[in-house]
């Protein structure tokens, strides 16, 4: 009996060290494969660096799209920058109050047109900008026979004036709005037949423009009333600049025939005085003497047509004469039915 209790003892022990051997083996074949794991994956990661790590590679191609998005967006929209120092305000586009807010700016544009109108300290309108003009169109957009907007334009100080239109700095059919950001005090013939009105009209018939600017200055500070207005547009790559002082074209070109005029005669007579005792009379002498040119050009107007205007003190042989561009009214017939006995100087 106590010999089988140590042989079975014998077995037991026999079994346990196999165990215990297959255990050790079973051991260092897991760490064979978890180095040789290693080793493929260190191997992958020098031959494919941006796919040995999956997360890694995400991270990867977020940091490059954004780099990428960051390079095709502009930085910063173009209103940004010229906002700076102002208070973005919203009027309604018919506002008929003549108020304006000091410092801010107003968008003028009809609809979702991009006009933006800024004021000064002193609630003067200084400058009005657009990236592009879009023409009114009465076939989408709500307007009146007259070709408005608004039926009527804001009270701005000075607009009482009966000398004075309630102009705007970008027209009805240019998509401007009627409020007081967009409207000054400007004399009536220069809004409807001087440069204003011809502005205009050059973008209209080249439908829009880009890159329009428009600063307007004041003679003082307390007054809404401007004296001179300055126009940059661009149109079809020719950048155009126009600059006017808020005045009656027509008086002006006036007094400028009226100088010229009395220039030339101040001229005439210096030049003629030696030659008094060869003509029969003073209207002659000035006539003959003053230059060849002058005397067949005159003959010449007495025979066809000449031009004049109602103030002028000259009369033109050409319609196209640079002194008559501003003239609202302008009158041809006979140089007899013009009553003028002076010719322009830039005509002949």
């Amino acid at each position: 009996m106590k010999k089988n209790t140590k042989k079975f003892s014998s077995l037991i022990a026999v079994i346990f060290a196999a165990l215990l051997i297959g255990i050790t083996i079973l051991s260092n074949n897991t760490d064979s494969e978890h180095y040789s794991a290693g080793n493929s994956k260190d191997e992958i990661t020098a031959t494919d660096k941006g796919s040995a790590d999956p997360s890694k590679k995400d991270t990867a191609e977020d940091d490059k799209e954004t780099e990428n998005s960051s390079k095709e967006e502009p930085s910063t929209d173009w209103t940004e920058d010229i906002f700076a120092g102002y208070t973005l305000i919203e009027v309604d586009g018919g506002d008929l109050s003549g108020h304006r807010e000091p410092n801010v700016v107003v968008d003028i544009g009809f609809g979702d047109r991009e006009y933006y109108a800024f004021t000064n300290e002193y609630g003067q309108l200084v400058k009005v900008i657009a990236k592009e003009i879009i023409l009114q169109d009465d076939s989408t957009e709500p307007v009146t026979s007259s070709g408005r907007y608004y039926r009527d334009e804001a009270k701005v100080p000075g607009v009482e004036s009966k000398n004075l239109d309630e102009g705007h700095v970008i027209a009805d059919s240019l998509g401007g709005v009627s409020n007081a950001y967009n409207i000054t005090p400007q004399n009536s013939t220069l809004n409807r037949h001087g440069d204003q009105a011809y502005m205009e009209k050059v973008i209209r018939d080249a439908g829009g423009c880009t890159d329009f600017v428009a600063i307007i200055t004041y003679p003082n500070t307390t007054t809404q009333i401007p004296s001179h207005y300055s126009y940059t547009y661009t149109i079809k790559g020719n950048v155009i600049k126009d600059e006017f002082d808020n005045i009656n074209p027509d008086e002006y070109n006036a007094s400028l025939e009226s100088n010229t005029s009395t220039s030339n005669s101040n001229s005439s007579s210096n030049t003629t005085a030696p030659a008094e005792n060869s003509s029969s009379g003073s209207n002659t002498t000035t006539t003959v003497d003053s230059s060849n040119t002058s005397s067949n050009a005159g003959s010449t107007s007495t025979a066809g047509t000449v031009y004049w205007t109602p103030n002028g003190k000259s009369y033109h042989t050409t319609k196209d004469c640079s002194t008559l561009s501003r003239s609202k009214t302008i009158l041809e017939g006979t140089l007899e039915e013009s009553g003028k006995s002076d010719p322009c100087d830039r005509c002949h």
